[in-house]
């Protein structure tokens, strides 16, 4: 399956999951928009995605009991395909769906994404609802013993060609809407199964499957992980990113523990096939969630997840409120040095990891540009060193740390830093 004509790069952007949680509407997708067509689209930031429950009536309204009201009533047409709320979004009343919202943050010169879950609504299921251009209805193709255990929205799609017709009759929807990115959950890696962590395989290939016949470049993004990496190649057949954590959070635990990651993952970067490893939990987040807070990472170990991120070549999903960005948050999105490691020309390797350090290179394959990022892992202020090779003395001079601008410190062959508990340098030679 040739996926790789469009998304060569890892795809930037925004998700509302992190500060809205189910709530978000029309207004705050539109003001998240307007500032990134502002402020970071001309640096390579383009997705703005919805996530999830957009089309559940009250969503967030009984948030002190559920993330997820049980067995809610859900906005659907009549072949059980899911439509906006237009309580939330008022252009996708009368059939229009997100056609009209999209079409607005197109003309900012941005992209439109949505969350969406595996399978099929369990409420169409239920009320035998036909599947588009069949003579088959919902509860023939629902697999009630295929579920979420998170999530009370949806039964699994059975591997059948009715299945299929239901997944593209959804991907010929979203297409007609003009959506650019759909991030699937509950499929990249089933966890209420922990003896058959894949057993959604069938529809991840059928939602590529359905994509690849709708007639638009969509961008598939697998969740949640941590993904299989005896899969990687499935992944690679069929999607753009795949996730290789489960949600990830400002926790410093979280963050020291996605190097490990990214090492099982380092030979996966390809164009169009990106290891995952979630969002960016930046600025003011938790507003959805009952609390409203500002992110409990320091700038170090912001930093740190950057910088990873960059050069392990992950896309970047910004999860905070942009309108609420404060400047120096900002300028960690807009460093234009850091940003161009993100490419997976750049091939991105760990040479060292244990409890207290990391160590990372990579090469530029078409620029010839080299980078290294050094870690302090540990709890204290530690002084790093990388041993340099021979073919890298004669450019050691015009090694730059991309953060600060500084240049590096060379000694007996070793580029030496020393940083606080959590921060991170990271050089490249830009010439």
């Amino acid at each position: 399956m040739n996926k790789n004509k469009f998304a060569l790069t890892p795809p930037m952007g925004w998700n509302s999951y992190d500060y809205y949680d189910t709530t978000v509407n029309e207004a705050q997708v539109k003001a998240n928009a307007e500032y990134m067509a502002a402020n970071l689209k001309e640096l390579g930031w383009q997705y703005v995605v919805i996530d999830i429950e957009w089309f559940a009536h009250g969503a967030g309204s009984q948030r002190d009991r559920y993330q997820y009201i049980p067995f809610n009533e859900l906005e659907m047409d009549e072949y059980g395909r899911l439509l906006p709320d237009p309580e939330r979004f008022p252009s996708s009343a009368g059939g229009a769906g997100f056609q009209p919202l999209a079409d607005y943050i197109h003309s900012l010169g941005l992209k439109f994404g949505i969350h969406i879950m595996r399978g099929i609504p369990r409420i169409a299921a239920h009320r035998h609802m036909p599947v588009k251009g069949t003579e088959t209805t919902a509860n023939v193709i629902a697999d009630p013993s295929s579920i979420c255990g998170w999530n009370p929205d949806m039964y699994g799609v059975r591997n059948m060609p009715e299945g299929q017709a239901y997944y593209d009759s959804i991907l010929e929807l979203y297409a007609g809407w003009g959506v650019d990115f759909i991030k699937c959950d509950d499929i990249c890696n089933t966890n209420i199964y922990p003896h058959n962590p894949y057993s959604a395989r069938h529809e991840i290939e059928m939602l590529a499957k359905a994509i690849q016949n709708c007639g638009r470049e969509v961008v598939l993004s697998l969740s949640p992980g941590p993904a299989l990496i005896d899969k990687a190649w499935h992944y690679e057949t069929y999607a753009n990113m795949w996730r290789i954590t489960d949600d990830f959070w400002d926790n410093w635990k979280l963050l020291k523990d996605m190097f490990r990651r990214c090492e099982l993952w380092q030979n996966h970067v390809s164009e169009g096939c990106f290891p995952d490893c979630d969002m960016l939990p930046l600025g003011y987040l938790g507003k959805g969630f009952g609390q409203e807070r500002t992110t409990n990472f320091s700038m170090d170990e912001a930093r740190t997840m950057m910088t990873l991120w960059c050069i392990f070549g992950s896309p970047l999903m910004i999860g905070a409120e942009l309108t609420k960005l404060d400047q120096a948050t900002l300028s960690l999105l807009t460093n234009k040095r850091v940003l161009k490691m993100l490419t997976p020309e750049c091939r991105p390797r760990q040479v060292c990891l244990d409890e207290k350090k990391a160590i990372w290179k990579a090469v530029n394959g078409k620029t010839g540009a080299k980078y290294a990022a050094l870690f302090n892992l540990g709890e204290d202020e530690a002084e790093l060193s990388l041993e340099l090779q021979a073919a890298d003395m004669e450019e050691c001079t015009a090694l730059t740390e991309l953060w600060t601008g500084e240049k590096a410190l060379v000694s007996g062959g070793n580029l030496k830093v020393r940083l606080e508990a959590h921060a991170c340098a990271v050089y490249g030679n830009l010439n």
